[in-house]
């Protein structure tokens, strides 16, 4: 399989604002320290642009994914302040609307919000939510390349990931054992 993605959208002196000064929270001073080359134009490895190849296997591992019984749900949990309740979810809205949220009142609430910020040449974080269902029991292995760690290594690896967290995450520190243990249940005869 072979991927190309021509990139029409980047010119060079968008970046000359930047030629005698690092920005906060990207990489291009870390690169700058640690391998002595600085290109102001952009970001190379550590550019968002790096995350497209990402993006494209993945739509081809879906597929794959799909042929194996495993079915993936991505979708833009919260943007800044907005942040959609799980009983308001409806997953059938999802791309219905630009952020893919689960919820067309909040996403357009928040593509306002958003709005709003880049006029101001602001911006905003936010959560992605992803549900992986049809999982074998044992995927990973016992120790560094747990399932887990596997996910987090991944996740953490995009430029713009500042956290990642499976089921609970922190909330699960805030929780007793009786509250936050999953038990066993039988489906069918499994």
């Amino acid at each position: 399989i072979s991927l190309l993605v021509r990139n029409k959208d980047q010119r060079s002196r968008d970046y000359g604002n930047i030629v005698s000064m690092f920005r906060p929270g990207h990489a291009d001073y870390p690169f700058t320290e640690k391998y002595g080359i600085r290109d102001y134009r952009g970001g190379g490895r550590s550019s968002g642009r790096e995350t497209i190849g990402r993006v494209a296997a993945g739509a081809i591992a879906s597929k794959i994914l799909n042929e194996l019984g495993i079915s993936l749900c991505a979708y833009t949990k919260a943007i800044g302040p907005y942040v959609i309740n799980e009983t308001e979810y409806n997953y059938s809205e999802i791309s219905q609307n630009s952020l893919y949220m689960p919820n067309n009142n909040i996403a357009e609430q928040a593509g306002q919000y958003i709005t709003s910020l880049m006029k101001e040449t602001n911006s905003c974080g936010g959560v992605i939510e992803c549900i992986a269902d049809g999982l074998p029991v044992g995927l990973g292995e016992p120790v560094f390349d747990k399932l887990d760690a596997t996910l987090a290594h991944a996740m953490m690896s995009i430029p713009a990931t500042k956290a990642f967290a499976v089921g609970s995450g922190f909330e699960a520190a805030g929780m007793t054992g009786l509250e936050h243990n999953d038990p066993f249940y039988m489906q069918g005869r499994r």
